[in-house]
């Protein structure tokens, strides 16, 4: 039992691009799909997919994204936590944002979205995790 799903996505994401994998499997949710949009959106992943096999639980296969032999992705970090969420508005999301290789998570009340897209829809939110 996982009692933080999202930790341990990110886990197997950090764990993949230490010994240069070319996928990852993570077991499926509709939240871990929309994260897994979003990298894919935000040019960290390659592509996922939803694999359904026939009799045993479906999973996600994140495809990792490299660049002349090194991963794109260098690192992650966790902010919001179960044990202490993080929630920050429109103008102190902007103080995160000041590094352009780096994407900020958040979840907003219009679903996920980066960092720089929160701040443009004037939202704010929980904010998830830090990635660069």
């Amino acid at each position: 039992m996982v009692t933080d799903p999202i930790a341990d996505m990110l886990n197997r994401l950090r764990n993949a691009t230490a010994r240069q994998f070319s996928t990852t499997q993570v077991p499926t949710s509709r939240f871990k799909e929309a994260v897994a949009e979003l990298l894919v959106r935000q040019g960290w992943l390659e592509k996922y997919e939803l694999i359904k096999p026939g009799d045993k639980p479906a999973y996600l296969l994140l495809t990792l994204k490299y660049y002349e032999g090194q991963p794109i992705m260098r690192g992650v970090t966790r902010i919001s936590k179960s044990g202490q969420r993080i929630y920050m508005n429109q103008a102190k999301l902007a103080k995160h944002l000041s590094n352009k290789s780096e994407t900020v998570v958040v979840s907003t009340s219009k679903g996920l979205m980066s960092g720089t897209e929160a701040r443009a829809a004037q939202l704010g939110g929980e904010v998830l995790f830090k990635i660069w």
